[in-house]
């Protein structure tokens, strides 16, 4: 499970860091802690009930995700890339939802990109955060770059929640079943 976001303080709770959030939240939840490792990324291996979790967040900025992606796949000898989860911001759902996914484009989203790149696949499975289109005409990455509102933080808080739970969910029910029910989820 990898959380995409962008490092340093300056993009603590910003709408880009989901992802990042939903890992910090898994690791408070199952007592780990983030260490540095040699693939460019903070990571720790958690107990989740029976099941061994592997979660991390990349040390490199967005663009460059898979930089440190890939070398977390060898490491932890990921054959099947649909056992990656990926965790990130979606422009393409509104604050409120969450969706997953297996497989498929990018979105424009250039973490996913850069994964898809240096893992030369995108057969890897998704939680998408939804963080909802910019107002008028402001560009996509500027307004993922900047803090939501009070109103909007409370909604990717819940959203934050639900997405850890679904990743929990996963371990035990598998992605398909996971999926099914969270994608079907009322708004």
């Amino acid at each position: 499970m990898v959380g995409l976001g962008n490092p340093g303080a300056e993009y603590e709770g910003t709408r880009h860091n989901v992802g990042v959030e939903v890992i910090n939240l898994l690791v408070k939840r199952h007592g780990g802690r983030l260490k540095l490792g040699r693939e460019r990324a903070l990571s720790a291996e958690l107990r989740v009930g029976v099941h061994r979790l592997v979660v991390a967040v990349p040390i490199t900025y967005m663009n460059l995700s898979g930089e440190a992606v890939r070398p977390l796949v060898r490491r932890h000898g990921i054959e099947d890339l649909a056992r990656l989860v990926l965790v990130h911001d979606e422009l393409d759902l509104p604050v409120g939802r969450v969706k997953l996914k297996l497989g498929g484009g990018n979105a424009g989203h250039n973490g996913l990109k850069s994964v898809q790149a240096h893992l030369n696949s995108a057969l890897f499975a998704r939680v998408r955060i939804g963080v909802g289109k910019p107002p008028g005409r402001e560009a996509g990455a500027d307004y993922v770059l900047k803090r939501p509102g009070k109103a909007e933080r409370q909604l990717l808080d819940v959203d934050i929640e639900l997405a850890a739970d679904a990743v929990e969910a996963i371990l035990d029910e598998g992605f398909d079943r996971v999926m099914n029910r969270v994608n079907t989820a009322a708004v």
